[in-house]
């Protein structure tokens, strides 16, 4: 698969959840509940205890049916065990040339953090398949639709403190997907099947 075609199937629902847990059984049992829910894409962030085998067992099984990738991807080393574990991407809070020289490398998209123009256009500069606008709790929606007013060529990923309530107001504001971590992973399985059931609506419903 072309790293175009994974970054669409990544961003298809326009949500992505990243799993930032304590250990690798947590990590697990979220990521079964997410998926089970219909959820197509998440990220393992690599500050969780075995994260890449986490990522490996993932990858395993759901096939082609999700898009798992690696988050807090930091540096080429972690970008290559990242890769090397099956992550169909990498995601980063900062702007790392060496990390996308070494996803691009592989065939596998990179999501760099940014939060300013500058780096928006330096990140593109760089052949970024999407921008991580983070924390998206620094910016507002109306920073983004300011930013693609004079560069609407930018897809911007806010990530970091959103919630199902302010979610659709990013994706309508001009963001290609919103990554969400604890407001949405957090509960027991039927609260977040039900959270995830209405976001999806919501964000279906979202022009």
């Amino acid at each position: 698969m072309y790293r175009w075609e994974t970054t669409r199937a990544a961003l298809a629902q326009r949500v992505f959840a990243t799993i930032r847990s304590e250990s690798y059984d947590q990590a697990a049992a979220t990521a079964d509940t997410l998926l089970s829910a219909g959820l197509t894409t998440l990220e393992i962030s690599l500050t969780t205890p075995f994260a890449l085998e986490a990522v490996t067992t993932l990858v395993r099984e759901v096939g082609d049916d999700a898009v798992i990738g690696a988050g807090t991807v930091l540096d080429a080393v972690s970008a290559r065990m990242a890769i090397d574990a099956g992550a169909r991407f990498l995601l980063s809070p900062s702007l790392d040339e060496d990390v996308l020289r070494t996803g691009h490398r592989y065939g596998v998209p990179v999501f760099p953090g940014v939060a300013t123009p500058g780096e928006v256009v330096r990140a593109m500069e760089l052949g970024a398949d999407a921008l991580t606008l983070y924390p998206a709790t620094s910016f507002t929606p109306a920073w983004v639709t300011d930013v693609l007013a004079i560069m609407p060529q930018a897809a911007l990923l806010p990530c970091g403190g959103i919630t199902v309530a302010d979610a659709p107001a990013w994706v309508a504001a001009g963001a290609v997907a919103v990554g969400m971590g604890s407001a949405l992973t957090s509960g027991d399985r039927e609260t977040v099947t039900k959270r995830l059931t209405e976001l999806l609506e919501r964000l279906a419903d979202t022009a």
